[in-house]
């Protein structure tokens, strides 16, 4: 069976390719290998990926139409895993453009390669971003979603709904997750996990924002790597609650939190990072950043009924998984 995995050299893309590599899956990545952060750190993932003699690479990107077209035309996927995207919260308030491009253009680009080429199923990153400020705790796929409070999280929710349509219109199995604060090994210097053991190394301060009166839903790569697999060979099955009072057929398209279950205050992630690296932080305490959700944790029940699988991985245990692989990888 032949995959395709856009942003094979990314954080999430790098370790679901390696997995179904290793299960004998021949897989296609595709990235452009942009500077959002060091391109050294992608490459080397990649290197690793290219010693899989199933892996094939073209660098490329998703909102080149012309280029899509032609590697759907080519290849013939079965099944799509579609993992690039431009990220981070903050980014978005500094180059909107970035996000249009990637998030929009490109993922209407993915949807239509998919469509002409009837493929098998489409499995996509979406964000628990896409919940805003919302109130109700944990995050349910069936809570109303209406408020995103940045635009990359209006992105996200954007593609939902393009793929809803897609769905609706041509029949194409689409399947989105909502991915919450993923972090471990080979993960992005954009994030906490990355800045603060880079901080507490270096011996400099560490930002907490809103005086650490935070909370994160922190789910382990490899527990989503595991709900990424099980849900590629899921067909998604029509969502009846999704179908018009007009007698339209519900559409073969789901929506799912991938997350621990269970959410973590900022500071105690922080301790858990502290405790791996065997020093105490010096922390500088700043006001809630736009953008910034104050506490994330999603209602997993549907996801782990599904796939038969929920995320496991204590903090403690990935914190000194990614730590280690830091020290590693830095020589430090």
């Amino acid at each position: 069976m032949k995959i395709l995995i856009t942003g094979a050299a990314g954080f999430i893309g790098f370790h679901t390719a390696t997995r179904l590599c290793q299960a004998g899956y021949e897989v296609v990545g595709v990235d452009n290998l942009n500077d959002y952060y060091s391109v050294d750190l992608k490459l080397a993932r990649l290197g690793q990926l290219r010693e899989h003699p199933n892996f094939a690479f073209e660098k490329l990107d998703i909102a080149d139409r012309r280029s899509m077209r032609t590697l759907f035309q080519e290849q013939r996927f079965e099944r799509v895993i579609h993992l690039a995207a431009q990220a981070g919260v903050r980014y978005s308030l500094e180059c909107p453009d970035v996000y249009v491009d990637s998030n929009l253009t490109g993922f209407v680009n993915l949807l239509e390669g998919c469509r002409h080429s009837a493929v098998g199923h489409l499995v996509y990153a979406s964000s628990s971003s896409v919940y805003g400020m919302n109130s109700k705790l944990p995050f349910s796929t069936a809570d109303a979603i209406d408020h995103p409070i940045s635009l990359y999280a209006a992105t996200k929710r954007a593609n939902e709904l393009m793929a809803h349509t897609y769905a609706h219109l041509y029949g194409l199995p689409s399947t989105g997750l909502r991915f919450f604060t993923v972090y471990g090994p080979w993960g992005r210097p954009d994030m906490a996990p990355f800045k603060f053991t880079k901080a507490i190394l270096d011996g400099q301060p560490i930002d907490i924002y809103n005086n650490g009166d935070m909370s994160r839903d922190f789910t382990y790569i490899d527990d989503v790597v595991e709900g990424i697999v099980r849900i590629q060979d899921c067909l998604p099955i029509p969502d009846e609650r999704q179908a018009s009072g007009q007698g339209a057929p519900a559409a073969p398209t789901r929506l799912y939190n991938i997350g621990l279950g269970s959410p973590v205050r900022l500071l105690d992630f922080v301790g858990c990072i502290e405790a791996a690296i065997g020093v105490e932080a010096v922390k500088r305490y700043l006001p809630l950043q736009p953008g910034d959700v104050l506490q994330t944790w999603a209602d997993v029940d549907d996801f782990a009924r599904r796939v038969n699988f929920q995320p496991s991985t204590p903090l403690s245990v990935g914190a000194r998984h990614f730590v280690e692989w830091y020290r590693d990888y830095y020589r430090v």
